[in-house]
């Protein structure tokens, strides 16, 4: 791997991400449980699923987002813990705060994952491997926790750097080596390649990103859709998209991309709900409305399509993100029962509360409404994502 010497011309950015935060922060707090497989979220008595494990419940086959019924069968010794949101996010504070001592350019992907754009603050501080060896350490003193880090010149690079040697990684992608290095690996590291995708492609003779590059372009969009485009961009190493800090977002968005593919609808709205209601949280969390909500929705074949629709007035409303998104899947995707690999949930077109002159008879509705979103933002903030808000009451 290259070493601190290793020169960034352009753009440096670093991809930093907190090893099994939630189980992490449950061990910092009880040293009793270090060393043993340990579950945030869901327990097996309930229907919950697991938020976050422990790289010893890893080791048993447990993931993020499985039942806590199933992770028990795998696990049958490991603890199941209730998630605590409150100081989660405190926590994450802390971490951020140590983010915004090196650079204002922190685009946050989650409460314990992030990318830097250190490019400009070299002078100041060093290398960029010199950064974010700082970062980590300083995170590691300061608050007790490890973090992964990846420095690379795009974010692409940057993330797949963090992920290749976890836990406790700290691997650097030089410019020069990006695309030896990528040609080597299994097609699914790269973006947008999940486990569909992945079977789908070594039907096709890829397994690794090497051989992607080895099939014509033409022949790759005729079996896989214009998403192969992108792909065959990333398999050389190239993103251009830039860190975008949250004051400058122009979108607030969530997708998930599902093991299998889903084709019914009932779970595909409720899937689509708590991605609206994450949205619409984030909104409220950040200070911004939204004039204009998208679906996404990405097909087996890879082919990607969105529906959009301008709001009456701009919203944070959680029931106005997701009666929207509801019309949307239903009213204008035309899926016609096909399955889905991918589903997600873009606000846009932001603005911020109070530019506009306020209603002289406020909607008695809106307003229940609204007292019933920061009683959950509070609930949320408390308790984590275990409660949601179901249809209106008839």
């Amino acid at each position: 791997m290259p070493t601190e010497t290793t020169v960034f011309p352009d753009r440096a950015i670093l991809h930093l991400d907190m090893d099994a935060f939630y189980a992490s922060v449950e061990v910092l707090d009880d040293p009793s449980l270090k060393g043993k497989p340990v579950m945030v979220g869901g327990t097996p008595e309930g229907r919950g699923v697991v938020a976050a494990a422990s790289y010893e419940a890893r080791a048993f086959g447990v993931y993020s987002a499985m039942s806590a019924a199933r992770a028990v069968k795998l696990c049958p010794d490991g603890i199941f813990l209730r998630g605590r949101m409150d100081r989660y996010s405190e926590i994450s504070q802390q971490v951020f705060a140590i983010f915004g001592d090196y650079t204002p350019l922190v685009e946050p992907l989650s409460i314990d994952e992030a990318f830097l754009d250190v490019s400009g603050c070299r002078r100041l501080f060093g290398s960029a491997e010199k950064l974010g060896r700082a970062i980590k350490a300083r995170i590691l003193e300061e608050l007790g926790l490890v973090i992964s880090v990846g420095v690379a010149s795009n974010k692409f690079l940057a993330k797949l750097a963090s992920d290749l040697e976890k836990p406790d990684g700290f691997v650097v992608i030089a410019p020069d080596e990006a695309r030896a290095l990528l040609a080597d690996l299994p097609i699914r590291k790269l973006w947008g390649v999940g486990k569909v995708a992945e079977k789908q492609m070594h039907r096709f003779g890829i397994r690794k990103v090497g051989d992607l590059l080895a099939i014509p372009a033409e022949r790759l969009i005729e079996q896989f859709g214009d998403h192969a485009a992108h792909l065959l961009e990333l398999a050389v190493g190239f993103d251009e998209r830039p860190v975008i800090p949250v004051h400058e977002a122009k979108s607030i968005g969530n997708e998930t991309t599902f093991r299998d593919d889903i084709a019914d609808a009932d779970q595909l709205q409720e899937i689509l709900d708590q991605l609206a209601a994450k949205v619409a949280r984030r909104l409220r969390a950040h200070g911004f409305l939204a004039r204009t909500v998208t679906l996404k929705a990405r097909y087996a074949d890879f082919s990607t399509h969105t529906r959009s629709e301008t709001l009456p007035s701009p919203s944070d409303s959680s029931i106005d993100i997701r009666d929207t998104t509801r019309s949307l899947l239903t009213g204008k995707l035309d899926r016609r029962g096909r399955p889905l690999r991918l589903i997600g949930v873009t606000a846009s077109n932001l603005v911020h509360p109070g530019g506009g002159q306020g209603q002289l008879f406020p909607d008695p509705g809106r307003e229940r409404d609204r007292k019933l979103d920061r009683i959950m933002d509070e609930v949320h903030g408390k308790y984590g994502p275990m409660l949601r808000r179901g249809s209106d009451p008839t």
